[in-house]
């Protein structure tokens, strides 16, 4: 955490942040108490220094993730289930940082509308699938990188409930998927910006210019835009597995 007072100098976090980082310093420091266990038999005493069991914390969130991941499997069938990541361009990555309540919300909109829609179509499947969709901000070096992964049913129940899946692969195209994923958010992001509903502060300010902000939005038009279909697993076991991953 010595990098925390350059980043300081440069960003101005909002207050849930601050808290959050001053949670992360201490966590595990003993600026939040210590546990005493002392054993019966030899009398070794070992120390273990409380955690700060903020959501934002790396170190805080196995329990919470562990119980997290029991509670889906309650739900889980024995079919075969896909893993999909959908990701924005990251030229995107200044405007939805700070606007994160906002493009949240639209990402996870257009994610779910673009499964959806597919899915219903004859054409790919022609019913409704189940799926868990799962946002990660950052990327595996940390860097800001909001991305969503979704966990899929191999197949779904049409309108009489009758169950329909594609045999040797999963029912819905990548690129159909991004496509209709980009045209999705992009709309969504355009109705926002009309509304006047977006902040533009920090490396996001030059969006304030309408000629810059329409040269974002041309930039993440022109680009194709990834959705990433990984092998396919079945059961609750496997399925357990890729969760723990993710």
């Amino acid at each position: 955490m010595a990098v925390l007072p350059q980043i300081l100098r440069k960003y101005t976090p909002n207050a849930r942040q601050a808290k959050s980082a001053v949670h992360i310093l201490n966590c595990k420091t003993g600026a939040y108490g210590v546990n005493v266990s002392r054993c019966g038999q030899c009398g070794h005493i070992q120390i273990h220094k409380n955690s700060c069991r903020d959501r934002s914390c790396p170190m805080c969130q196995a329990l919470s993730n562990e119980l997290w991941v029991d509670a889906q499997n309650e739900h889980v069938l024995d079919i075969d289930y896909y893993h999909m990541v959908f990701t924005c361009p990251s030229e995107l990555n200044a405007l939805i940082y700070c606007n994160q309540e906002e493009l949240y919300s639209l990402f996870f909109h257009a994610v779910s509308e673009t499964i959806m829609e597919l899915s219903k179509d004859p054409a790919y499947m022609g019913g409704t699938p189940g799926f868990i969709s799962i946002m990660h901000t950052w990327g595996s070096n940390l860097s800001y990188h909001p991305h969503i992964h979704v966990l899929c049913t191999g197949g779904g129940l049409d309108a009489d409930r009758n169950w329909h899946q594609k045999k040797g692969g999963f029912f819905l195209p990548g690129k159909a998927m991004a496509a209709l994923f980009k045209g999705k958010f992009l709309s969504g992001l355009k109705a926002l910006h009309e509304a006047g509903n977006l902040s533009y502060e920090w490396e996001a300010a030059r969006y304030r210019n309408q000629y810059k902000y329409q040269e974002l939005l041309d930039a993440c038009y022109g680009k194709n835009w990834v959705t990433d279909i990984r092998e396919s697993f079945a059961g609750a076991e496997m399925l357990d597995g890729e969760l723990r991953e993710t």
